[in-house]
């Protein structure tokens, strides 16, 4: 049976070691009283919610999976709505919302550590809640008044959920092409009709309500992403008091068999003349949507991360008990029949690769996420700003860095159970097939990418790297005094240089062949995940050398760990974005 124990100790080190989180929170007025004993207090209440509640009914869920039952009828695995009771009775869901919607108002710093705890807990659970913060977001950034008092308070409370409703069978990625209309009702309601698939969470018994946010067409609408609106479509209509009504003409159709996350419902949904609201103005709704997009692709990153995390704890402590073998430099447990299997270096290998990774991840998406409240929530325009900015370039970064790694570290963590990893009652299985459509959803990996070079890079000529490399810089030069920093700082130097060229050389390169930016986009999202890994590898390196407890020793050896055997990957990253369009576009399409 697999286990889990939150990583409290490093989420401290990070938050308030790292992050000096309790200063930061204290330079934003709605935060200023908050001190570190009521954070640490909460995420030790949310650590026992996921080792205690969520955790025990992850293999139940991939198990049993979600039932349809016809007529657009889906009920959840055995215990997962009792257990969303339960979320919704301790007041989970309102932690990071704002006090004035019945929120908790606490920041988004403690609501992304409490979600990478349930994420190892319970992925496909929480898929159900998280859904439903995203829709929150864009409802506060877009929603009318009068739809923040009916829906919005709810969504709080965790008595309805969210969905969002974008992909259809015709069209993933490129929106552009949707085809579900919206006509114009006499009420000021709109009538959908199309359908969408992969939805998830879309229909389920956790609550009594769920909102769906669909991306649809109205009447004359411009063609492509211009043309698009969103609207708020619930399952149940309210009421004239806001409460459930009758059943409106959204439904699901069927639910996908999939590879994973067996026990979150991924349903085709049907609306058949569904009565919605417009959310925000006319043919702007992608520009809502990705409000709640964002918002969901940070989270798939916590997804992965949690994965990650789960499976290392348990491909550890099998690598503890496991006895096979000898040790190359001579027995290290005579006494016993064989040696631990953490003598062999292969082994040793594959767990520091997830450690490395999980806690390098666990800093970017913590830092990241102390990047959103300073946007929403400092007093100084120009610190909004600039954490805005670099929000808009790291978003890519950690969905698709963090997944990429979470799905290579789940199989890593698998392989050392050997043939134990293959067989289901371990648990590493799910892992693995749980973590493999973090880099698919919320827009594939190489969208990210995309994205990342493209948009994020070089449409403002470098502005938004720029700020990166100036904080990546300010580190190298408070630094530079520390010659026992050296191992790290010297080949963070070089990895910033070489990153500034290379932007430059793409740069010059796209300007004649667009196909450059598509064929070095990989890659270059590879290596500005490692830029970011280095630098907070770096600086969490500079805490803890010199320490000799055991929590510090072991930092500095998984920094030296990353540094020798995980960055080098990027030699190979910047001569594959170098190499260039013409050998991938050489091909006749007729060739394949």
């Amino acid at each position: 049976m697999p286990h889990y124990t939150a990583p409290l100790r490093d989420m401290q080190f990070v938050l308030f070691d790292l992050l000096q989180a309790e200063t930061e929170l204290a330079a934003l007025p709605r935060h200023a009283g908050l001190d570190r004993d009521t954070i640490e207090a909460v995420l030790e209440e949310g650590a026992k919610f996921a080792s205690q509640v969520i955790q025990p009914l992850n293999q139940v869920g991939d198990r049993e999976g979600c039932t349809y039952h016809g007529d657009g009828v889906v009920t959840a695995p055995p215990g997962f709505k009792e257990a969303y009771r339960q979320y919704v009775d301790n007041g989970w869901p309102s932690v990071s919302c704002d006090p004035d919607w019945g929120g908790q108002g606490l920041p988004t710093l403690v609501n992304n550590r409490l979600y990478e705890m349930w994420n190892s807990a319970n992925q496909a659970w929480l898929m159900y809640a998280g859904l439903s913060h995203s829709a929150y977001e864009c409802l506060m950034a877009f929603g009318t008044e009068e739809q923040k008092q009916v829906y919005l308070t709810r969504i709080v409370s965790g008595e309805w959920t969210g969905t969002m409703c974008l992909t259809e069978p015709h069209c993933g990625t490129d929106l552009g092409l949707l085809k579900t209309r919206a006509e114009a009702n006499d009420d000021g309601s709109f009538a959908l009709t199309g359908t969408k698939i992969f939805i998830s969470a879309g229909e389920h018994d956790l609550a009594e309500n769920i909102l769906h946010l669909v991306l649809a067409r109205l009447p004359g609408a411009p063609a492509g992403t211009k043309g698009i609106s969103l609207f708020l479509v619930p399952k149940f209509l309210p009421d004239a008091d806001g409460n459930v009504g009758g059943r409106n003409a959204i439904k699901a159709g069927s639910i996908e068999h999939k590879m994973g996350i067996h026990g979150n419902a991924t349903c085709v949904m049907n609306l058949d003349g569904a009565t919605g609201w417009l959310i925000g103005e006319a043919n702007k709704g992608l520009a809502a949507m990705f409000v709640m997009m964002n918002s969901a692709r940070l989270g798939v990153g916590m997804q992965s991360l949690g994965q990650a995390e789960v499976a290392y704890q348990n491909a550890a402590a099998y690598a503890k008990d496991r006895l096979q073998g000898r040790a190359a430099t001579g027995p290290a447990s005579p006494d016993k029949a064989a040696d631990s299997i953490l003598v062999h270096p292969d082994v040793r290998r594959m767990l520091l690769t997830a450690r490395a990774c999980n806690e390098g991840g666990r800093a970017l998406a913590t830092w990241t996420a102390l990047l959103l409240d300073r946007e929403h929530d400092h007093p100084d325009p120009a610190v909004r700003e600039e954490a805005s900015e670099l929000m808009a370039l790291l978003t890519p970064v950690v969905k698709a860095f963090l997944t990429d790694n979470g799905y290579e570290t789940a199989t890593l963590c698998q392989q050392v159970l050997g043939g134990h990893g293959y067989i289901s009652e371990w648990g590493m299985d799910q892992y693995v097939r749980d973590a493999r459509i973090n880099m698919i959803y919320e827009g594939t990996n190489g969208i990210q990418a995309l994205d990342l070079l493209g948009r994020k890079v070089l449409m403002d000529g470098g502005a938004k790297f720029a700020r990166f490399a100036a904080l990546v810089q300010a580190f190298l030069d408070e630094n530079a005094g520390r010659p026992e920093l050296a191992e790290f700082t010297a080949p963070l130097a070089k990895l910033l240089a070489d990153t500034v060229a290379l932007t430059q050389e793409i740069g010059v390169k796209a300007k004649a062949d667009p196909n450059e930016v598509g064929a070095a986009a990989v890659p270059y999202l590879r290596i500005t995940g490692h830029l970011c890994f280095a630098w907070l590898w770096a600086r969490m390196a500079a805490l803890a050398i010199g320490k000799d407890d055991h929590f510090h020793a072991a930092k500095v050896a998984t920094a030296r760990f990353y540094f020798a055997w995980l960055l080098p990957e990027v030699e190979q990253r910047f001569r594959e974005a170098r190499a260039g369009a013409p050998s991938l576009m050489a091909m006749p399409a007729d060739a394949f």
